[in-house]
């Protein structure tokens, strides 16, 4: 009897009403939010606009779930069109399957027309949301647990994810819960990414070719545990090699990068700074107008008078100097007591 393991939900999604309510699906939304989210605070910090995030991720969201549903079809193609499969499943996202590197990818060319239409350099954007992007899988990994997938080898370790479903030919058991190991993972990488950019002030795509690399460092050892059926190639899964060459492309561009392009992009949005200047402008506009109003008041209020506009500055800076005050009437009084000394010589 097992004193311990990780329960698996006995069902994938609930009902409201009529509408399905999936797991899956909710880890993945949550996910876009956090990475939007996180993205937007660094994008702003960095000198871009506050919604530039979310404008792009409009374009590079879509894209990615095309892409990463693309990679997992093409790569496993006999379980949607292999004799007795049904090729509409292949339409069925909310069953599981969606693969990172396709979603990388294609969401990387929706970025690219997003961050086009806007102006802006693609590596900047791609740098900013690199952490974001690293918590959104770590979140979305959870929706492999609603569904009861990708799990590892079976084992009797106390953390062991227990697997109670038989379909889709499913043993039940406990196995190692690769689903929970990637998402700890992802989250280091994020933090990782978060420190080495704050560090050495990454930029250029350098943050996000690190993101990339050290993803693939932890999705190498994780998908060598899994025991769901895969293409092999030389002995090693498909998924493997994929990681192998994508982290070697990824350690290249960050060498060359930082030869070619050192330090951080001086600007990543045009107009930004431009915007701040303008709205610091106008607070400095406005009180330059409240004392050409203050003057005028005091021009319309001294023509009432009589007065000259200067004069009422000039008796409130006489009161402000009791001082000055008592030296003129000193000096207007020395002239009277000469008079009356010598009237007085003149009687004696």
């Amino acid at each position: 009897m097992e004193l311990a393991y990780i329960p698996s939900p006995s069902h994938g999604v609930l009902y409201l009403g009529p509408i399905p309510l999936r797991g899956y699906a909710f880890c993945i939304i949550i996910g876009v939010f956090v990475a939007v989210w996180l993205g937007n605070k660094r994008w702003i910090a960095r000198g871009g606009r506050a919604g530039t995030v979310a404008d792009i991720a409009v374009w590079a969201v879509p894209f990615g779930l095309v892409g990463g549903r693309l990679y997992h079809v093409i790569t496993d193609y006999e379980l949607y069109f292999s004799e007795g499969r049904d090729w509409v499943d292949a339409f069925k996202v909310w069953q599981g399957g969606l693969g990172i590197w396709g979603a990388v990818a294609l969401g990387a060319v929706g970025a690219w027309i997003g961050a086009r239409r806007r102006g802006i350099p693609l590596p900047a954007y791609a740098d900013a949301v690199a952490p974001g992007i690293a918590f959104a899988q770590a979140i979305g990994r959870w929706g492999n647990w609603f569904n009861q997938e990708l799990y590892g080898r079976e084992t009797h370790v106390p953390w062991g994810l227990h697997i109670t479903s038989s379909e889709g030919g499913r043993v039940p058991g406990y196995y190692h819960p690769t689903f929970l190991y990637e998402s700890l993972w992802c989250i280091g990488v994020a933090v990782l990414v978060i420190w080495a950019d704050r560090r050495f002030r990454m930029g250029h795509g350098r943050a996000f070719a690190l993101y990339v690399a050290a993803y693939c460092v932890g999705r190498g050892w994780i998908e060598y545990m899994r025991v769901d059926d895969a293409h092999h190639i030389l002995g090693l899964r498909l998924n493997d090699w994929t990681a192998l060459i994508v982290f070697l492309l990824a350690v290249v561009y960050i060498v060359i990068s930082a030869k070619k392009r050192p330090g951080r992009e001086a600007v990543v949005e045009p107009g930004a700074a431009a915007d701040a200047s303008g709205d610091a402008a106008d607070g400095t506009g406005t009180a330059a107008e409240g004392d050409d109003r203050t003057g005028a008041e005091e021009s319309a209020a001294a023509a009432k008078t009589g007065d000259k506009p200067g004069d009422k500055a000039g008796d409130q800076g006489a009161a402000k100097d009791p001082d000055g005050a008592g030296d003129d009437a000193a000096a207007e009084a020395e002239p009277a007591a000469a008079a009356d000394e010598a009237e007085s010589a003149k009687k004696g």
